[in-house]
């Protein structure tokens, strides 16, 4: 494990009001208006790294303790599961996240579809529950989350964040969910550190062809990323809730942020209809705790676990970088 202390601040201010993009830039794309940088970096904190020795950029967001995220059951129940080896799993509830026993996935694999079923139905017995509530059975993923490797690159992150005007909270909160292991190519086709689809690379300036991949190059991705959350997902979060009426917030607020991340990660027009599901008319966290609740045809269990998984781990890098709540 990597330890680190807090130093001093070190975020950089050198933002330019209309920053150069490393790609190619489409003027149709780019916002010309930024937030100011002292905005931009009132979260990070310097931390002299002891493996280095060098100063480095950390979002610190104190706002998870004082809203006490950190008892949450979902958020409990995702630390659990980023610190599992993949050979257990644990057994809970998809609503509520209610934790009922750890198991063997050998063992599990061995039984049979009908005795499973039994099981499952056992389990909803005990609590008194019928056939609606979905019982799971999910796997540890601590081989995914490498916190000591993805920290590695959370100073470029947030500094290329800062460049193109964007908050940085949002780069830290990518890499340490998106492919923090290894630099990978997901299911969807979503592949490099910030997890970006062919045609959004595209979009921002990418070269993405068979000779070559530009995702996979750290600070020309990153500029997309903070690209598509400037231009894309910021603005689109903002026009859904003022299709709801929702006023007086502030994109700093906590619950905004995720709802962004929801947005980075399903895309707003699916983010939109799960929250036309219960309609929400204030903008706090209960917004986000009704998203994970919400579900439509394109918005299902990964989309409702995502700013889930923002949060927990978050809370994981805060607790292995031994980073004080006050």
């Amino acid at each position: 494990m990597v330890l680190i202390s807090i130093f001093l601040f070190s975020c950089s201010n050198n933002v330019s009001a209309y920053p150069e993009p490393i790609g190619e830039k489409n003027d149709t794309l780019v916002e010309k208006t930024i937030e100011e940088p002292k905005t931009l970096c009132h979260n990070v904190v310097g931390f002299l790294n002891p493996k280095t020795q060098l100063n480095e950029n950390y979002v610190l967001d104190r706002s998870i303790y004082n809203l006490k995220l950190d008892t949450v059951a979902q958020v409990k129940f995702w630390r659990n599961i980023m610190k599992l080896h993949e050979d257990s799993a644990i057994v809970n509830f998809a609503n509520s996240r209610t934790v009922i026993q750890k198991i063997s996935i050998k063992e599990w694999n061995l039984r049979s579809d009908s005795l499973k079923k039994q099981y499952r139905d056992s389990v909803r017995m005990s609590f008194n529950l019928d056939s609606t509530n979905r019982v799971l059975i999910t796997t540890g993923k601590k081989f995914f989350y490498d916190f000591d490797k993805t920290s590695q690159n959370f100073h470029k992150g947030i500094n290329c964040f800062v460049e193109n005007g964007v908050d940085p909270w949002f780069a830290q909160a990518i890499l340490l969910i998106e492919s923090p292991n290894k630099l990978q190519k997901s299911n969807a086709g979503a592949y490099g550190s910030f997890q970006l689809m062919k045609d959004v690379a595209r979009l921002f300036g990418l070269k993405v062809n068979k000779q070559m991949d530009e995702r996979a190059d750290f600070e020309r991705s990153a500029y997309a990323s903070s690209s598509l959350i400037k231009t894309v997902c910021i603005p689109k979060a903002r026009k859904m809730l003022d299709s709801l009426n929702i006023t007086g917030y502030s994109e700093q607020d906590l619950w905004f942020r995720l709802l962004v991340m929801h947005v980075y990660h399903a895309g707003s027009y699916n983010v939109q209809s799960a929250l036309f599901t219960f309609k929400p008319t204030q903008g706090n966290m209960d917004l986000i705790y009704k998203l994970w609740q919400a579900q439509t045809a394109r918005f299902k269990n990964a989309s409702q676990n995502y700013s889930q998984l923002v949060l927990a781990a978050m809370l994981e890098m805060n607790e292995r970088a031994l980073l004080a709540k006050n």
